[in-house]
């Protein structure tokens, strides 16, 4: 009589680790492509160090020490290291899981990211701030806190003027066009409404429908801080809003979003409008512009979108546009979601290398699509050269083309 085989049960998470981390060959291509290995030059904050640090987490070799966690904690997830990976180790899993093992910062600003987290409060925060002149005084604020405060971090990239309120018009596309929803997220639903709006005019253009989500946080940096219980909260909704959207395709227009909509809605196309847009550009016209504009590429959109080059053909369409891009590895702006607010100090040091990339260039105007990006750049942006208009790249190609008012 022949018996079923039994069904092995799920690792655990300890497993997990342990077997992503026994996928790393230690052959160390990674090293030149980190910035955080750039910036100590130091073994542990390389990704074959911290990879070696969640394998003794894991195997119970290591205690998640203080001292030892903060070499995780300043890890940027920018995921050079993977794109560069001859054993295809899976980088980003690995560090979602050994932060969900240890659990979050202990001295992380919560305060402040649930204000980020909520679009209603951002934009009341962001109004009143215009309202009292926060932008004249802010400087002399900052200064009165600690260098490494993240409410100090927050005031610098606090924009000079709130952003203006933007209409979305019901799209009244013909029947039978695929559907696209879009995602707007928590910050960038405040901040770069305008880009989304840029976003659904283009869409349109190029022959799709598109359909807006109600304005919610995807959970990417509690996901990417430990924060588990959040993050699986904000996972289901994500899956519930897509499910009732009737779409075909998600997108959203920031690219540190899409790791995490995938991860929560494994199977369904989440994508940068940018290669919706590309797929159709030939249904795309735009006005010259003769100007020189220096293209800011955020890790997630060359590491996770993996949209660069379709964004960099579709602005080349632009007649008389000078466009010039922004040298990468191991350059991260460092910004990466909330390490800008964390670790204030680093992330100003990764900044600067990455401005001073940028003023070679000697650009008229900066894009980037990321709008943590944007803000943190912004704000360390001085009078020597480096102070530039910038915009998300979306804003531009709206502007131009050649059916926009």
């Amino acid at each position: 009589m022949m018996s079923m085989a039994l069904e092995k049960p799920p690792l655990t998470r300890k497993q997990t680790i342990a077997a992503l981390a026994d996928q790393c060959v230690q052959c160390g291509l990674c090293l030149p492509t980190c910035p955080t290995y750039g910036l100590d030059g130091n073994e542990v904050e390389s990704p074959r160090g911290r990879i070696a640090i969640a394998a003794a987490l894991a195997r119970g070799d290591a205690e998640p020490t203080a001292a030892l966690r903060t070499h995780l904690d300043h890890c940027l997830g920018c995921l050079n290291c993977q794109r560069v990976c001859p054993a295809n180790v899976k980088y980003d899993e690995l560090l979602v899981e050994t932060r969900a093992l240890i659990g979050p910062m202990p001295n992380r600003p919560r305060e402040l990211l649930a204000l980020l987290r909520q679009p209603t409060l951002l934009r009341l925060a962001s109004r009143v701030a215009s309202a009292t002149g926060l932008a004249r005084w802010k400087a002399r604020l900052s200064a009165r806190l600690p260098a490494n405060s993240a409410w100090r971090a927050a005031l610098d990239t606090l924009p000079e003027r709130s952003a203006p309120d933007v209409s979305m018009h019901e799209d009244k596309s013909p029947a039978g066009q695929p559907v696209v929803a879009l995602f707007p997220g928590c910050v960038a639903s405040v901040e770069d409404a305008a880009a989304e709006a840029d976003a659904m005019t283009l869409l349109r253009a190029a022959g799709y429908h598109v359909t807006r989500l109600p304005a919610f946080c995807c959970g990417a940096m509690d996901l990417h801080a430990g924060e588990m219980a959040t993050a699986d909260r904000l996972a289901e909704r994500v899956r519930e809003t897509w499910q009732a959207s009737g779409a075909q395709q998600l997108a959203s227009i920031t690219p540190g979003c899409l790791g995490t909509l995938r991860r929560a809605l494994p199977g369904v196309p989440v994508v940068d409008p940018v290669t919706l847009l590309a797929a159709r550009a030939e249904q795309l016209r735009f006005r010259p512009l003769a100007r020189r504009v220096a293209l800011h590429l955020p890790c997630t959109q060359v590491n996770v979108a993996r949209s660069d080059a379709a964004l960099q053909a579709l602005l080349r369409r632009i007649p008389e546009l000078d466009l010039q891009v922004a040298p990468r590895a191991p350059y991260c702006c460092g910004a990466a979601g909330s390490h800008m607010l964390e670790f204030p100090e680093r992330a100003a040091r990764l900044r600067d290398a990455t401005l001073g990339q940028i003023a070679t260039l000697a650009p008229q105007q900066l894009l980037s699509s990321n709008i943590g990006c944007r803000l943190h750049l912004a704000a360390g942006m001085d009078g020597d050269g480096r102070r530039w208009p910038h915009m998300h790249p979306l804003t531009l190609l709206a502007q131009q083309l050649e059916d926009s008012p």
